[in-house]
């Protein structure tokens, strides 16, 4: 277990260390995608659409495209890993329901290799489909990075999406990010990274392992960095226990607010993952949850306080990650 968390740290280090040179923390998307679309086409396994893949769909998009394309995914199970290079703004990827398609791959192990789907663009929005790293699916036998979703461009939106995996399920890595009805299941550290996102509504899935796992890992580096997660309304559910959040960095930033928790949340609640007195930075808070895991008399005493004004600058979007309106202007029906 020490060794995969070292290797983690390295592969993440080395990553962080690349993209800070190409990207600042937060990115203004490069281009206008409008809010119409201009066309669209269909992706059929069954051979009944303009692509059997959908990284075939992708790949027939130009570079630099700078309308909305809509990239139809008919029913069914698509096993093939799929990358949205930067190169390919402005891409409406929608499936018939989040049961009925589903994109699926098995890698494991390196970090930056394992993920089934990797959104690299800015303005990208995603609706009615699954993303799943079947790699112990379901057995749980043995916890090893396996990434279900990368999405580190600007201006991403889910809808109706879920997200399967059991160790680091989405890397919600880099950018402004926008969850809404999502269901994202996992057991360790399975929703991690630098990621200035809020989750609208989602369904946060604990599946069981040896030890409690880690909901999120949030990678905040320093007070002057714009990220964070914030889980506004949903439920977090499941067999499995876990804790709400572990500092993945010294100013890792999580907010829970009116959710509902399982009985499986750890009564601590948070982790320093061994940041021993680095925790006056950790901006760690929950407000109006409920349900039997929302007791917060054994909470580690850290946990921030937060004041309305504080709050309403989380979890409003017109306040936060949707301050430029983004989220209306792009396509979700």
């Amino acid at each position: 277990m020490m060794m995969q968390l070292f290797s983690k740290l390295f592969i993440f280090i080395s990553m962080a260390l690349r993209w800070s040179l190409d990207f600042p923390l937060i990115r203004e998307a490069t281009v206008d995608c409008g809010s119409n679309v201009a066309y669209t086409i269909t992706v059929d396994k069954n051979g009944h659409g303009n692509f059997t893949t959908v990284q075939g769909a992708i790949d027939s998009i130009p570079s630099n495209n700078n309308q909305w394309v809509c990239i139809s995914v008919q029913a069914g199970i698509y096993i093939e890993q799929v990358t949205i290079d930067q190169d390919k703004p402005c891409i409406f990827l929608k499936g018939v329901n989040r049961s009925v398609t589903s994109i699926e791959y098995a890698a494991h192990g390196q970090l930056n290799t394992t993920p089934t789907f990797s959104s690299k663009a800015d303005n990208f929005v995603a609706k009615d489909i699954s993303f799943k790293n079947t790699f112990n699916l379901g057995s749980y036998e043995e916890v090893s990075p396996a990434t279900a979703v990368l999405v580190y461009g600007d201006k991403a939106a889910f809808y109706s999406c879920g997200f399967y995996g059991l160790q680091d399920t989405l890397w919600d890595q880099l950018g402004r990010h926008y969850f809404e009805q999502c269901y994202v299941e996992g057991s360790v550290d399975f929703i991690f990274g630098l990621g200035y996102s809020m989750y609208k509504d989602c369904v946060i899935s604990v599946t069981p392992v040896k030890n409690p796992g880690f909901i999120t890992a949030q990678h905040r580096n320093s007070p002057n960095e714009i990220n964070g997660y914030v889980f506004n309304g949903g439920s977090v559910v499941g067999e499995g226990t876990a804790y709400l959040g572990r500092a993945y960095g010294p100013y890792s930033t999580v907010i829970w607010y009116g959710t509902s928790f399982f009985k499986g949340v750890v009564p601590q609640g948070w982790d320093n993952w061994n940041r021993t007195g680095q925790e006056p930075n950790f901006t760690y808070a929950e407000v109006n949850c409920s349900g039997p895991g929302a007791d917060t008399s054994k909470r580690v005493k850290w946990e921030k306080k937060l004041s309305d004004s504080e709050l309403q600058k989380f979890i409003q979007p017109s306040l936060s990650i949707d301050s430029d309106g983004w989220i209306a202007k792009q396509p979700h029906s």
